[in-house]
């Protein structure tokens, strides 16, 4: 990008106070156009279409409606999409998981400097990826750390698990008995290294190893 060409920014962000303060911010800088505002998913995928932006600035948790995960697959989804580059306050390794998955560019949290941000988007436009350093050493934490490798029956019960069923309930479903369930549990756990029933699905959906 060059100073006379700014990039075209489109900013979703629930918090009308935070809007504000974003739009504020961007509007000092002479490289960057702020060409609409969001304050809901649907409302960022349709200003996208209709706007035609280079980057969208997404928050993550955007109350009732579709999340920013959501918008940012839909948006990023489309021929000649624009770069969808996250800004939020959330840092842990489902939501960085997801919103990369989902095709986010970048990935900064609300805490960076004002430099950093406007850094970040036009890296964005360019199609570089931004990520701010604590989900930089998160994302290089869960690259060194060896995926847990799970049966098929293990998977089937962490299925089972995620949807809330009981042991029984379990056993009922997959045709064993409750101390063949016990038993796989256990050895779910220790492969997740966790000790309760709601921690093996959190690792779970964190490290995507539900199917």
């Amino acid at each position: 990008m060059t100073a006379t060409t700014p990039v075209r920014l489109l900013v979703c962000d629930d918090h009308a106070v935070v809007r504000a303060g974003l739009l504020a911010l961007l509007g000092s800088a002479p490289d960057i156009e702020v060409v609409g505002a969001a304050g809901s998913g649907e409302e960022a995928i349709a200003l996208a279409a209709k706007l035609a932006p280079q980057v969208v600035l997404m928050d993550l948790q955007l109350g009732d409606g579709i999340d920013g995960v959501e918008a940012t697959s839909r948006i990023a989804g489309r021929p000649g999409a624009p770069y969808v580059l996250v800004l939020t306050t959330y840092d842990t390794d489902a939501d960085i998981n997801r919103a990369i998955a989902a095709g986010a560019t970048g990935y900064l949290l609300k805490a960076e400097r004002p430099e950093e941000l406007f850094a970040a988007i036009h890296a964005a436009a360019e199609g570089r990826t931004t990520l701010s350093p604590p989900v930089a050493s998160r994302v290089m934490a869960q690259l060194r750390t060896p995926v847990p490798q799970l049966t098929d029956r293990e998977q089937e019960i962490l299925a089972q698990l995620a949807q809330g069923l009981g042991n029984r309930e379990i056993a009922r479903a997959l045709f064993i008995s409750e101390a063949t369930v016990k038993t796989h549990l256990g050895r779910i756990y220790d492969k997740l290294g966790v000790d309760t029933r709601s921690g093996a699905v959190a690792v779970a959906k964190e490290r995507r190893l539900l199917r």
